[in-house]
């Protein structure tokens, strides 16, 4: 914003803004010539999606090369817009928070908060009980210290395993780094949890919801915020049904139609 000020591009009643002018709500915002409608912050609702992220797409606003992003699919805001709740590499599917609220967004993502985030991870290569140990007591990476909060084994076949592992930070492709710091191959990987809510399970891959108030609460509460007194669901909604999840996995088919179509033009 305050390069597109600094650039003459933002008006006030008229006249051209500068940095550190002010406002009270009453004057007319104009960028570009298009004006902007004003809504107070506390008259902003704390909205949160979930979402079920599929491997292949980014977790960036747009993408040069035309892939698919995990905003393409987002409902559009009057107001505001989507903010990520920290960010899953194009490898990892699965559990993906979205808000309105950028202040919860910074607050989930933060170490000091130590949230839980959970994972499956499938992984390639030879497992004893000593590596688990070293991956629970902690390794050196090269940005710090890292461990495993809890690994639990799931189960496999040969030299493939599966495990679900607990992290309280996020930072970049931690998981993977700390299984390759043991010569292991991680060959999938799926966010399954954050905090104490599980992803749903009949949301398709590609496909979003929209939590409730007691859900945006919890997450609220969680990070020491106060509790949001509205919300865009109906409070007698129920719990995702099948009948749901077949609306959302027809929504989700015809918007990969429409973006399949998009890169063809693209090439062309």
């Amino acid at each position: 914003m305050e390069t597109i000020i600094t650039q003459g591009r933002v008006s006030i009643d008229g006249k051209t803004a500068f940095l550190g002018d002010r406002i009270d709500g009453t004057e007319q915002i104009r960028i570009d010539g298009h004006q902007v409608k004003l809504t107070p912050q506390e008259e902003d609702i704390c909205r949160v999606l979930m979402y079920n992220k599929p491997e292949g797409e980014m977790c960036t606003r747009k993408d040069p090369e035309g892939r698919a992003t995990v905003f393409d699919r987002l409902p559009p805001l009057e107001s505001g817009r989507w903010v990520a709740v920290g960010r899953l590499d194009i490898n990892t599917s699965g559990m993906l928070l979205f808000t309105t609220d950028g202040e919860l967004a910074n607050r989930l993502m933060h170490p000091s908060q130590k949230v839980e985030r959970e994972y499956a991870v499938r992984v390639f290569g030879e497992i004893n009980e000593a590596m688990l140990q070293t991956l629970r007591t902690g390794v050196k990476l090269e940005d710090g210290p890292a461990r495993f909060q809890k690994i639990t084994y799931r189960g496999g076949e040969g030299r493939n395993h599966w495990f679900h592992v607990v992290l309280s930070e996020g930072r970049n492709r931690e998981v993977r780094r700390l299984w390759e710091s043991q010569d292991v191959q991680v060959s999938r990987l799926i966010r399954v949890r954050y905090g104490d809510m599980d992803m749903q399970r009949q949301l398709p891959l590609g496909g979003w919801t929209e939590l409730g108030l007691k859900d945006v609460n919890y997450f609220r509460k969680l990070v020491q915020l106060k509790p949001e007194t509205q919300s865009k669901v109906k409070v007698d909604e129920k719990a995702m049904d099948n009948a749901k999840s077949r609306r959302i996995r027809r929504s989700v088919k015809k918007h990969q139609q429409r973006h399949q179509q998009a890169n063809r033009r693209r090439r062309k």
